[in-house]
C-alpha cells in the first residue's frame, strides 16, 4: 500500500507501507518463546507462593517482615512478564 505524503499541499513522495509478515519455519522458534513464557509464569506463582509462606513465618514467629518485598517483586515480575507482548506492540506498533 502505498501512502502519498504532502507538506503544504505539495505532494512530496510516496512512502511504502510494510505489513509484517513471519519468516519460514518460524513456528519452531514461537513454540519456544511460549516455553518460556510458561516457566516465567510458573516461576513467579512459585515465587509468589514461597513468599506468601515465608512472609505468614515471620508473622507467626514476630520478626521483621523482610518478604513483602518478595511477593511485591514476585507480582511486579509478573505483571511484566505475561504483558511483554502488549508492551512490544505498544512500542514497536
Amino acid at each position: 500500500m502505498m501512502i502519498p505524503t504532502a507538506v503544504d499541499g505539495f505532494l512530496m513522495a510516496q512512502v511504502y507501507d510494510p505489513v509484517p509478515e513471519a519468516p519460514p519455519s518460524s513456528e519452531k522458534i514461537l513454540q519456544l518463546v511460549r516455553y518460556f513464557s510458561w516457566f516465567a509464569i510458573l516461576s513467579g506463582v512459585t515465587g509468589i507462593a514461597y513468599a506468601g509462606g515465608k512472609f505468614a513465618w515471620e508473622k507467626w514467629q514476630g520478626g521483621p517482615l523482610a518478604s513483602a518485598k518478595m511477593v511485591a517483586g514476585g507480582m511486579l515480575g509478573g505483571l511484566i512478564a505475561t504483558s511483554a507482548g502488549a508492551i512490544m506492540n505498544a512500542l514497536v506498533g
